[in-house]
């Protein structure tokens, strides 16, 4: 198994995981908003973890377009809704000095932004 798939294995392992505590273990603690927060960062990991799988399988060829998508969506994924995660729940982990992560929100965006007009590169290389 090559190095890109385990990284989306283990992104999808924290996907699902995360999901699922989410859904069930923080739903009584969190209000509309943050639920709604939560279930964005969640749509986005997994959004961009299934691309990550299909590139990870094009990745054989070590084509630099598609190398340079799959970390820029890495990125993405860490910092967007890694962000979100932690800005949905930050009441139960600390309060307001978690809001210095709220800037790296559209940082994490814009990386996913970044990783798709990359692709749009690949089309034109064929």
């Amino acid at each position: 198994m090559n190095t890109y798939i385990k990284i989306v294995a283990v992104l999808g392992v924290v996907a699902v995981s995360i999901g699922a505590f989410g859904a069930h273990g923080l739903e009584p603690y969190l209000d509309a908003k943050q639920i709604a927060t939560f279930k964005t960062a969640s749509l986005y990991h997994y959004i961009h973890l299934l691309v990550m799988l299909i590139l990870a399988f094009k990745l054989n060829s070590q084509n630099k377009v598609l190398q340079t998508s799959f970390w820029l969506f890495f990125v993405g994924i860490i910092m967007f809704s890694g962000s979100l995660y932690i800005l949905s729940t930050k009441d139960l982990i600390g309060g307001d000095v978690w809001n210095v992560v709220g800037p790296i929100t559209p940082i994490g965006g814009l990386f996913f932004i970044l990783g798709w007009a990359n692709l749009f590169r690949y089309k034109h290389l064929n």
